[in-house]
């Protein structure tokens, strides 16, 4: 989304004007796949030109009028279509007059429209409103790179085909859309608090922007039914993001959770998570995320790793595959089951475990590292440790597990 020589705060400023912008342009002007493109060539110009000149009074507006004008380019190098041009061109608003953010959650709906397949909703939201590159995507969704282009190229020419505008869905439109809008803002708060690759564990500006766009989705549904599920998102982020301090050591290594100094997590974000995730269990049937958040919860309400309540951990989790089979939520019962069952009945449960799109995941292996640590098979954790660090695209997790493979390595056989 930036040029290379933009800083942070050129950065930041773009990722929060896009989505802004590409609403207001895609209202507009309806044609989705050519506003998308257009905002892309002036997202270039802006990290050349903010980056030189400081960041404009009105980034979104800044952003709105160059892709516009990009618009208007291309209409004229298509003489058929001339008399658009010149109403596009009198549509063409000043700066002052585009309100930054006024159309985030109509962009997330909008590309969640029904004429889209799921899978093709999730990608075009991560790409438009969440603004991660294909190969994000495609990592956080455990697909080829080529496989999600070709999803995002598609759905932006249905959006055109369709001619879609920014007219709110009525309530059977809004259900219909509200599981992929969920599974895209979660998907960006996961890219955030543990990128995918890279050389840094975490990038706040996703996980900051997914709890704004959830908190605006919240506000958003009302009184609707379905404001429960995004409350039990909203709750999952922060109650997951309240440990984002502890995670790291002095030195940028990562901190497993049950080695953190709890005294460091967010207080605040504890709270108002276990408030809301209350709130919602109270209120009705949990779905997936709350039923997530009630399971971070329970860790936030440990002062002490070993004080962690694992069988109420091991009974949600039994709750939530039971109707949302996650491959992730089932890894995730493997750790709580060795610590309630013992680590050699979940590694038979592991042996036992056929994911397809685990099958190639490091935290397969890392999982099995774990297990087998605390079941005293230190060569099989060795090489677990190892398989998982090779598979990794995280710097600091390809580092914390080589480190864990080789303390086990140096101490010998674990008793």
């Amino acid at each position: 989304m930036s040029g290379a020589g933009a800083g942070p705060a050129v950065v930041e400023a773009l990722r929060a004007a896009a989505p802004a912008a590409l609403g207001t342009l895609a209202r507009r002007h309806r044609d989705f796949g050519a506003c998308e493109d257009a905002l892309q060539e002036a997202l270039v110009a802006a990290s050349q030109t903010w980056a030189a000149d400081g960041l404009p009074t009105n980034p979104t507006g800044w952003l709105v009028t160059t892709a516009t004008r990009r618009l208007v380019e291309g209409l004229r190098r298509d003489t058929a279509r001339r008399r658009r041009e010149e109403l596009d061109a009198r549509r063409e608003p000043p700066p002052a007059e585009v309100a930054p953010g006024d159309d985030t959650v109509a962009l997330l709906l909008l590309c969640c429209h029904p004429a889209l397949r799921t899978p093709s909703q999730v990608a075009l939201t991560l790409r438009a409103v969440g603004g991660l590159t294909t190969a994000e995507i495609a990592r956080g969704l455990l697909l080829p790179e080529a496989t999600v282009a070709q999803r995002i190229s598609r759905a932006k020419a249905k959006l055109t085909e369709v001619g879609r505008t920014f007219a709110d869905p009525d309530d059977d439109e809004r259900r219909a859309r509200l599981p992929a809008v969920l599974a895209v803002l979660s998907l960006v708060f996961t890219e955030g608090h543990t990128a995918s690759a890279g050389d840094v564990l975490a990038r706040t500006d996703l996980t900051e922007e997914a709890i704004r766009l959830t908190r605006r989705l919240a506000d958003a549904l009302a009184d609707a039914p379905e404001r429960g599920e995004a409350l039990g998102l909203l709750a999952l982020m922060l109650l997951t993001d309240a440990r984002r301090a502890a995670r790291t050591g002095p030195d940028g290594r990562l901190v497993p959770l049950a080695e953190q100094d709890r005294t460091r997590w967010d207080a605040t974000r504890l709270a108002e998570g276990t408030a809301l995730v209350t709130e919602v269990l109270r209120e009705g049937v949990p779905g997936p995320y709350t039923v997530q958040a009630a399971i971070a919860a329970v860790h936030a309400e440990a002062g002490r790793a070993q004080d962690t309540d694992w069988p109420q951990v091991l009974a949600l989790y039994d709750t939530l595959v039971g109707f949302w089979p996650d491959p992730m939520a089932r890894l995730g019962r493997l750790v709580a089951l060795g610590e309630v069952r013992g680590p050699e009945a979940a590694l038979a449960a592991l042996d036992a475990l056929d994911e397809p799109g685990l099958r190639d995941h490091h935290r397969v292996p890392a999982v099995r590292g774990h297990l087998a640590e605390a079941a005293g098979r230190s060569d099989e954790a060795v090489a677990a440790y190892r398989e998982a660090a090779r598979r990794a695209l995280s710097d600091p997790e390809r580092a914390y597990l080589l480190d864990r493979a080789s303390r086990l390595r140096t101490a010998g056989p674990v008793t």
